[in-house]
This record gives structure tokens, sequence and C-alpha cells, in this order.
């Protein structure tokens, strides 16, 4: 992550002045709390036309703990080419994960929930640059992303050097400020505060331990410096983007405040605003109470019995008691209903297993089914707290062993949830924390299988909680139990990207990201939207045109070889061969067949053409055999040299077609100032061959240039093959006139002097 820790504290009053922020607060004292400025930055992108996930550039921020203000710098800016149009640049934010996005209406796959993001648009008009500013008041501490793209791509094949593209930056710079010295409450005792005025409110803090099952926050003794009846709000909570659950409630008297919550962040700090709503110059002083309920976990497992279990039975993984440890089985100390009632969850351990970079696989000790029942929730653990976890998709799947759950009418209801673990199931409340929305499954004899697919999951420990409901009664579901298959995992692309899509792996800054590259017209984030997807019949028939097109250099090889321009021919069988099965092999939809590595076909097409192109241009010079042969290698020499720096570049083609027609028209003059009449003389070889081949030949390279686009590659390229074929076969001069065609009879045969004389030297030898 490329962040740059800020400005010293001497130029901190004067960084406050220009963002506008307060450089002081008051405390519980009446002296100034002491608030800290930092600032980040990320170096600029260039922006790019919205096609797949991976136009999008992404930014990644981390927000220090005690951050109670937040502030974006937006810049984009454009260039001041004549193409520089005005534009409009979408900015998403997201707490925790990239911003999960779909600028092009596309469909996510099934099963998979998801949050639409908060965004902006920044319009680059009449102005080079537009600088925005966004704040965000008591953000939630930890990585924070933003992604920034164009409009969605015109989908036109650009050939590199014809154009000069317009060129958009973005760059995100981040300031925050965090107090130093913010209170922190102790559970169960109360603190007196001070609000010295509406504009500078109080900032506490409490830790919520683990195994929290609820907190009671209370507001007392309210009373204003004018012995007034008070009037305050209270915040609970920071600010999540796209989504925000922060808890308000407004204080009016001297009437006790208080606020019950259920199911908040283990192990995490959590952040209280009061804030006056009197007159400016009031002081409020207020006493601020919380107090905890603790949740008395039941374990039918251990990381002991996991461990020795593993080194005695290799890769066993039973839950066999040990020494001073339970050894009677899982499920029979759990269907005492008594010991049920005395735990108010069930913890069920699970191994965290890294396969490869954003791919892992949770293991559960007691096996992949792990009993449910109506008491207590059954809970597992997902750890996703490593920082590069969030690059992925978290998939879920529940799977019911009908035979093991004797109510017909019972449900195993689940909740995953970010954080926070959801303590009460039930079939009315919703799947949802104390500042979270989780993600509901359910699963029953009707319906025994569910699937939940979260993309992009926020870095955070995450829970899964599964209960059994009966809907005539939890007295019904006392003894019952059910037997839950859970497959939890972490994968780069959901599904691979399908069978039209390819899961790409981004960095950006040094974070690690996946994404998916569609293919056939498919779209969506997994490659699963077919509504613009090509037949099968399509498919073949792309591959069919973009093949058999390049048979039309068999033309060529013929003329070449009828009139004796062997090398040449051989070029063109080269340039056949291998570009037919390149893009043989470049088809994105079924229709491929790789005879050898694509790169290496790839290389060889390119080469071949461009060669096709050299050889033709400085046969139709009609220099000397030797100069000729000496400028084909050279040539083809650095034409291969060229390749390897930019294969894609423009002048890998139109740099050797400039040289040899620049030797061509050198030549031309030449056998024209030496013959005293135009050269070629015959006015058939200008009407019938070499006009309608430059005619071709131009035709081909404004189809190569102007007309090809994503949806029109096909046929628009299988043109390109057929006229520049055609041209070869067209500008290629006729043969010699001292050379009869096919006459290799006479040189397999010893019919020259010089072959005599060898032979009779040979007879003379032996």
């Amino acid at each position: 992550m490329a962040q740059g820790a800020g400005p010293g504290l001497r130029l901190l009053p004067v960084l406050l002045q220009l963002l506008g922020l307060p450089a002081a607060h008051g405390n519980s004292t009446g002296s100034d709390s002491l608030y800290v400025s930092e600032y980040f930055s990320q170096s600029a992108q260039k922006l790019s036309f919205y096609s797949w996930y991976g136009n999008a550039k992404v930014f990644h921020f981390h927000v220090p703990e005690d951050t109670v203000l937040l502030r974006w710098l937006l810049q984009a800016s454009r260039g001041k080419e004549p193409e520089c149009t005005s534009m409009e640049v979408t900015v998403h934010f997201r707490y925790g994960a990239p911003p999960v996005i779909n600028p092009l209406g596309t469909q996510f796959p099934a099963n998979a929930t998801v949050h639409p993001s908060y965004n902006i648009s920044i319009t680059l008009s009449s102005a080079v640059q537009n600088t925005t500013f966004v704040n965000v008041t008591s953000p939630a501490a930890g990585d924070w992303f933003i992604a920034a793209h164009l409009p969605e791509a015109a989908g036109r094949i650009e050939v590199k050097g014809f154009s000069t593209p317009c060129t958009y930056m973005f760059q995100a710079d981040m300031f925050v400020l965090r107090l130093a010295d913010m209170p922190v409450l102790e559970p169960g005792v109360a603190m007196p505060q001070t609000i010295i005025s509406p504009a500078k409110p109080l900032h506490v803090k409490v830790f919520v331990p683990k195994y929290t099952a609820r907190m009671w926050f209370e507001l007392r003794s309210c009373m204003t410096s004018e012995q007034k009846a008070c009037s305050v709000r209270v915040v609970l909570g920071s600010i999540t983007l796209p989504q925000s659950f922060q808890k308000i409630i407004t204080c009016t008297g001297n009437v006790n405040c208080s606020l019950g919550l259920d199911s908040l962040p283990w192990e995490k700090w959590l952040q209280i605003m009061v804030e006056s709503l009197g007159t400016a110059n009031t002081s409020v002083s207020v006493e601020v109470l919380t107090s905890f309920t603790d949740c008395r976990p039941g374990s039918t497992s251990s990381f002991l019995n996991f461990s020795l279990n593993q080194s005695q039975a290799g890769s066993g993984l039973g839950s066999t008691g040990t020494a001073g440890s339970p050894t009677q089985s899982t499920g029979m100390a759990l269907r005492n209903a008594s010991e049920q009632r005395s735990f108010c969850l069930q913890n069920q351990p699970v191994v965290r297993e890294d396969l490869d970079v954003v791919s892992v696989r949770y293991r559960l000790l007691n096996g992949p089914a792990v009993p449910v029942y109506s008491i207590s929730p059954t809970l597992l653990l997902l750890n996703l707290k490593t920082g590069m976890d969030s690059g992925g998709s978290l998939v879920v799947n529940l799977l019911l062993n009908k035979t093991s759950l004797s109510q017909a009418n019972a449900t195993v209801v689940a909740c995953l949830s970010a954080a926070s673990p959801v303590l009460s199931l039930n079939t009315t409340r919703k799947c949802s924390t104390a500042f979270f929305q989780g993600y509901p499954l359910s699963v029953s004899t009707s319906s025994a299988e569910a699937m939940v697919i979260v993309l992009y999951p926020q870095t955070d420990d995450w829970f899964l909680s599964l209960q059994l409901i009966c809907t005539k009664g939890q007295g019904e579901c006392n003894t019952a139990e059910a037997k839950v298959t859970i497959i939890a995992y972490l994968t780069p692309c959901f599904n691979d990207c399908g069978t039209y899509g390819q899961c790409s792996l981004l960095r950006r800054h040094g974070y690690l990201y996946a994404g998916c590259s569609c293919k056939a017209g498919w779209s969506g984030w997994s490659c699963t939207d077919d509504t613009k997807a090509q037949s099968v019949g399509a498919q073949n028939l792309a591959t069919l045109l973009l093949t058999l097109s390049n048979l039309m250099f068999l033309p060529a090889v013929a003329v070449a070889v009828y009139r004796y321009y062997l090398v040449e021919a051989s070029v063109y069988t080269y340039t056949m061969f291998f570009s037919t099965f390149y893009h043989a092999c470049d088809q994105p939809g079924v229709a491929v067949m790789c005879i050898m590595d694509y790169d290496t076909l790839q290389y060889c097409d390119f080469l071949g053409s461009v060669v096709s192109i050299w050889v033709t241009i400085l046969c139709m010079s009609r220099v000397k055999k030797i100069l000729k042969y000496v400028l084909f290698v050279l040539g083809t020499l650095l034409i291969a040299m060229s390749l390897q720096l930019d294969r894609r570049g423009v002048w890998n083609m139109m740099g050797p077609c400039l040289f040899a027609l620049v030797i061509m028209i050198a030549a031309w003059v030449y056998h024209g100032v030496k013959r005293r009449h135009c050269y070629p003389s015959s006015w058939k070889r200008w009407v019938f061959y070499l006009l309608p081949g430059i005619t071709l030949a131009f035709i081909a390279i404004s189809v190569y240039a102007f007309m090809e686009t994503n949806e029109n590659y096909y046929y628009t390229h299988s043109i390109w093959h057929v006229l520049v074929a055609g041209s070869v076969a067209f500008l290629l001069p006729p043969r010699d006139k001292h050379k009869k065609p096919w006459a290799w009879s006479q040189k397999l045969t010893c019919r020259y002097q010089i072959c005599q004389n060898d032979r009779e030297e040979l007879y003379a030898v032996t």
C-alpha cells in the first residue's frame, strides 16, 4: 500500500486552516483536546473506459483508530489534446473491501447478494482539472477503497499509433483528523463529561469484549450550564459505506436516555458521539454509562484435540476425547437440553487453510457436518483478516441431511455476518447485527441446499450462525437435532468465471484482487449474463471465417510459385499457416484449437504478416537478386526485433512498408531513367495488376485501422485477410523473361556443361 505520512506538527495549523478543519475541541475539564491531522496520498492513475472490473482504478487507504473526520481530495484531469472532450468520471467508495460496481447493468451470479456502492460523479467539461471533496464524519477504522473509471467503452479496436487517445488522470488523497486522547468508558462506571458547545461534540469510546451478547448504553444527569433542560443527540457506531447502520437517539430534558444493542462487533472499539442541540454558548454536562451482558460459549471440540488427533491419525479430523476433556461424543453431550440452556452458543472450531493468493479453504474440526439445535445457535468463525482476503469471493454452501431431522416442519435458519455474530435467530428476526446487515440462509426438508456468495467480502472476522426453528413452537425442537454439511471457501473468482470468462489477478499499489474478463458476448460479474452471448453456431461461424479466410493466400502462393518467386511463396505459406492456427486458438468461445502456445502463435502471425508485406514490395522493386535477398534477411531480423519490443505498435508494419516503398520507388525511377520511359512500361500492367492491387491494399488498411470493433471483428478481420492476400496476388511482378515456368525437371537432370565437367572430374578421380 503506497501511502505517505502527512506533514509535521508545525504545519498542522496551516493545513487545518486550508482544509477548514477545527484545530482543537474542549474536553470535560475545559482544556483543549489534542487533535492530530494526517495526510495520505497515492500516485495518480490513468483512467480507462469501462468494459470489465479491470478497467476500474482502485485506491487502497487505511484509516487509523479514533478518526473523527475523514476528507477525500479527489482530483480528475484530462489532457489538452483536440481529441479530449467532456467526460464524466465515476468514483465509488466502500469500507472494508473494493466496491462491487455494475456500470453496465449486467446480471450477477445466482445466490450473490450485492449492496449498491456509494458513488459520485466528477464532470470534466471545459475545465482541464476538477477537484472534489468528500467528507465522512466518524468513519470506521480500517481499510477503505476507492474505484474510479470512465463511462462504458465504445468497443472500437484502436490500432496503436493511428490515433492519439485523450489521457484522463485521477488521484485520491486522504486527510484524517483523529482525536489523540479520546476518553475511554469503563463498563459499569458512570463517566461525567461536558459538551462545551454544539460545534464541539463529545467523543468517547468503549471496548467490546469477545462473547458479548448485549450492551446497555445510558445517558443521564443531563443539564445545561444555565440549569435548563438539555437537548442532545447520541450517535453510536461509525460510518461504513456503501451502507451505514449508526444508532442515533435524541435525549431531551432531564429524563435518562438509554439504548440496548445486540450483536455488537467483538474485540473492537465502539465510538460514541454526543453533541448538543442547544444554543451556541451553552455547555452541557452529562454522565455516560455502559454495561455488557456476557455470553457463555460452549465448545464441542478444541484445537488441542485437533492437534493430538492430527499427530496420531495423520489427516484424521475426529473429535476423540483426550486427558482432562470429556470422552462422551459430541452428539450425546448436546442432546441434553439442560446443558444446552447453560450456553448461549455452541462453538464449532474451524481451521483456515491458505491454498494460494486470495484462495482459502475452511475445514471444520468435527467434519463437514455440524449439529444444529434450537436452544442455542451453532457458531462458526471464518477468519478473513489477512488484508488480502477482500479481493475474492466468499462462498458458503449449506446442505441439510434430511434423515437427521425428525421434525418435518423444522427449518435450519442461518446468518452470515461480518464483525458481529447473530446470537438469536428466528423466522421473524432479520439477519442483521447492531451495525451491519448479514446474509440470510435457510434449509429444510423441502429445500435441503442453500448457498450465498459474498463478492469482495470486507476484511474482518466473519461469523456463520445456525439455529433450528420450529414453525409450531420451539418446544417441539428442544430435543431435535439437524445435521448440516457446511462448505466454506474463498476463491478469486466464483466458478472460475465459467466457460466464457477468464479470472485475472489484478494489482494496484501492492493490493491484490481478482476480476472476470468475459468473452463471446457473455458479461456480468462472473460471466453468467448471456443477454448478448453468442450462440455456439455463431462461434463456429466466426472461427471458420477467421481461419478459412486465410486460404485466400493460396492464389498468392500459386502465383509466386508459377513466377518462380520461391522465397516469397515460402513466406506466404508461413503467414497462412500461423494466421490460420492463431485465429483458431484466439477464439473466445468453445470453438478453440491451439496447436502450440498462444503467445507463440500470435508472435508468428504478426511476424509473418509484416514480413509478407516487406518481401512483396521488395520483389516489386526489381533490384538485383543478391541485394534483394540481403534485404529479405536483414529486414526480417529487424522486424522480429521490433515485434519483440512492441508487438502491437503501428510502426512495426508502417516502418517496413514505408522503407520498402522508398526502395521500390528509387528502383523504379532508376529503371525509368535508364530505359528513358515510364516503369513499368506496360499500361496493361498498371490497369489490370498494379492499380487493383494498390486499391485492395488501401481498402484493407482502412478496414484494419478504422472499421474493426469487438462486435464485427470476425467479419472485418476476415475481409482484411481476403483483401491483403488478393492484393499480394495482383502486385507480384511477372517472372523474368529468360526463366520458363515449371522448369525444375531440367534442373534435376545433368544437362549443363558445369555439371558434366563435375561428373567427368569425379570419374577421373575414382
